[in-house]
C-alpha cells in the first residue's frame, strides 16, 4: 500500500510539475488501442495539432497508439490515480462508476447518433458526470463518434441462429457481453490487441467492431464475412483523471474541452466516410459481405434491457422518450 501511495504521489507531482514554470508546457498522454492510421488515429492528431496550434505550444497532447500504455483498464486506473493521461472509453465501461450510464451502450437504442449526442449534453447526463468527478472521473469529449458496430466471422451470419457456436471477442464490459450473448453467441471478452493471435489460432471465431477498427486490425485476414448487423452506434468518451484535471487553470481546462470537442465534430464526419470505403477494400480482399435483416437481431436482443435491477426504474423507456 505505501508503495502505491508514492507511486500516487509521483504521478501527482510529475502531473503537476508541468504546470509550474513560466514556459513550462502542459503535456498529457493520449493512449488508445487503435493502430496508427486508423480513424482514432487521425481524429488524434487533428485534436492534437489544433490545441498546439491554439494554446500557441503550450498544451501538448503526446500520442500513444497501439495499446503502448497498456489496456483500457490500465490506463484508466493510472488516471484516476491522478497521472497526465486521457483514453478512449464508453458508457459501457464507466456503468461501473455510474450504473445508469450503461444504457446508452444497449443494442439497437437507436440508429442515430445525433439524438444520442443530445442526451449528452441533457440535464440527464450532467447530472450522471457530476457522479463520474465524485469517482475520479473527469469527461474531456463526449461528442465523439467511434462507429456503428458490425460482426466479422469465419461463417457468414444472417440470422441469430447462425451466431449459435460461435466464439465471439467482445471488449470487457457487460452490456456488449449481454448483447452478443443474447444473439446466441458466447462473448468472450480479451483486449483488442489479443485478437489477431485469437483468431489465428482459433480461441475465437469471429469480432464484432466498426468496420475501420476490423480492417485496421487486419482481422479480415482471418475471418472472411463481414455481417452487417449493426447492433450498436457506438458513441465514446475521452476521459482522463479528476485530480489531474482540476489542477489545471480554468483557461487550460476550457482550451482542452473546446478543441476536443472540434474533434468529436470531426471523428462524426470522418465515421460517415470511413465505412464505405473500407467495405470495399475488405472485398477486394477476398471478405463476403452479407447484409441480413437486423428485424430478429433486435427482438433477440431487446431483453438485454430488462438484466439490469441496479439501473433506475423506467430508464429504458426515460431514454427512449429523450430520444424522441
Amino acid at each position: 500500500m505505501k508503495g502505491l501511495m508514492k507511486t500516487t504521489l509521483a504521478a501527482c507531482a510529475f502531473a503537476l510539475g508541468s504546470l509550474t514554470g513560466a514556459n513550462a508546457a502542459t503535456e498529457i498522454k493520449i493512449a488508445y488501442e487503435n493502430n496508427p492510421g486508423e480513424p482514432v488515429d487521425q481524429v488524434m492528431h487533428y485534436w492534437k495539432d489544433l490545441l498546439e496550434k491554439r494554446s500557441n505550444g503550450e498544451i501538448v497532447l503526446q500520442l500513444y497508439p497501439s495499446s503502448q500504455l497498456g489496456a483500457k483498464k490500465d490506463v484508466t486506473e493510472q488516471a484516476m490515480m491522478g497521472m497526465n493521461v486521457v483514453t478512449l472509453t464508453d458508457v459501457g465501461f464507466l456503468q461501473d462508476y455510474e450504473p445508469d450510464l450503461g444504457v446508452l451502450f444497449g443494442p439497437y437504442l437507436t440508429d442515430d447518433p445525433k439524438k444520442l449526442f443530445d442526451i449528452y449534453e441533457s440535464d440527464w447526463f450532467k447530472e450522471k458526470n457530476e457522479k463520474l468527478k465524485e469517482a475520479g472521473i473527469h469527461v474531456v469529449m463526449n461528442n465523439y463518434l467511434y462507429g456503428v458496430r458490425h460482426l466479422l466471422a469465419k461463417k457468414p451470419v444472417e440470422k441469430p441462429e447462425d451466431m449459435k457456436g460461435l466464439k465471439i471477442r467482445t471488449p470487457n464490459n457487460i452490456m456488449q457481453i449481454k448483447s452478443i450473448e443474447a444473439m446466441g453467441a458466447t462473448a468472450t471478452p480479451m483486449p483488442l490487441g489479443d485478437v489477431y493471435p485469437a483468431l489465428t489460432t482459433g480461441m475465437i471465431d469471429g469480432v464484432e467492431n466498426p468496420i475501420s477498427v476490423l480492417y485496421g486490425g487486419k482481422f479480415h485476414e482471418q475471418a472472411k464475412y463481414l455481417s452487417l448487423i449493426g447492433y450498436l452506434t457506438n458513441t465514446s468518451l475521452w476521459i482522463g483523471g479528476e485530480a489531474f484535471f482540476s489542477s489545471l487553470p480554468q483557461e487550460t481546462l476550457d482550451m482542452i474541452h473546446e478543441t476536443a470537442h472540434e474533434a468529436g465534430v470531426y471523428s462524426q464526419e470522418l465515421a460517415a466516410k470511413e465505412d464505405a470505403k473500407f467495405i470495399e477494400k475488405m472485398k477486394e480482399e477476398g471478405v463476403t459481405v452479407v447484409e441480413p435483416d437486423i428485424g430478429p437481431f433486435r427482438e433477440a436482443t431487446r431483453a438485454v434491457y430488462d438484466q439490469f435491477p441496479e439501473w433506475s426504474p423506467n430508464l429504458y423507456q426515460t431514454i427512449q422518450d429523450q430520444l424522441k
